[in-house]
């Protein structure tokens, strides 16, 4: 499912999702990728990446690790000697692997981070932002602690924020489509398409994949669990009054 809209107007503009949405575009197409912005260059993501086996053994990896692909600290020759190992953890969540990776990420904290901003506030809500991501890598690197594979991306952030969504606000209506039936656009409460998105991931558990469906799990549950553990204090929980209009007359 690809979810196009939700019914649930936030009560204060989304300065800092906004201006996340913009900071990670930034990055992939001008400190990233550079003039080839469809196509990120790997050694950047090596250079500046998180690499889970890196995380591991608190130093960068050598020519050996790189091209056999297998953290082996025998070479004590780093390639990027000067890269700050801990620090790739949080950069990471700015990177991304490639122009569709970056919009359909975009796209999703669109629709769902300003909700959570508003009930969080702008400065709370960005050190959330930031630690969901932190969560999701750490389970990752936790889980894979041999690979030497960058991992990159927002999702586990977004993960964090779509679980936040489920605690704050499960009734409010979110408007998705299933490919290839474009024109058919259906509404569900909140709660019942995360709940399959959420479970989705584990589908993907021993599959051959890029997708690092432990960190969503990991950035989901951190969201969901904060979320419910503050939720009395957090604003607008105690609402997601939508009405809940049929999808064809919706205003676009």
């Amino acid at each position: 499912m690809l979810p196009i809209r939700d019914l649930n107007p936030a009560r204060r503009p989304a300065i800092i999702n906004w201006l996340l949405v913009a900071a990670t575009a930034y990055v992939f197409f001008v400190i990233q990728s550079g003039e080839s912005a469809l196509v990120p260059d790997d050694e950047f993501l090596f250079a500046q990446a998180a690499i889970p086996c890196e995380v591991v053994t608190g130093e960068p990896l050598s020519v050996v690790e790189i091209n056999n692909q297998v953290c082996d600290r025998s070479d004590g020759n780093p390639v990027f000697p000067e890269k700050n190992v801990l620090f790739s953890v949080l950069a990471s969540i700015f990177f991304h692997g490639g122009l569709g990776h970056l919009i359909s990420n975009l796209w999703v904290l669109i629709i769902f981070g300003n909700n959570i901003e508003d009930a969080y506030g702008h400065f709370v809500y960005l050190g959330f932002y930031l630690l969901a991501g932190v969560a999701a890598a750490a389970a990752h690197i936790i889980l894979r602690p041999e690979s030497t594979i960058p991992v990159v991306g927002a999702s586990g952030s977004i993960a964090g924020v779509m679980g936040a969504y489920a605690v704050l606000h499960p009734r409010a209506r979110v408007t998705s489509i299933i490919p290839p039936f474009y024109f058919w656009p259906f509404a569900m409460p909140a709660f019942l398409f995360l709940g399959i998105w959420f479970f989705s991931q584990f589908l993907l558990a021993g599959a051959d994949t890029n997708i690092a469906w432990e960190a969503h799990v990991a950035g989901f549950a951190f969201g969901f669990l904060v979320s419910l553990l503050f939720r009395r204090r957090l604003h607008g929980h105690e609402t997601s009054q939508q009405v809940l209009y049929p999808v064809g007359r919706l205003r676009r």
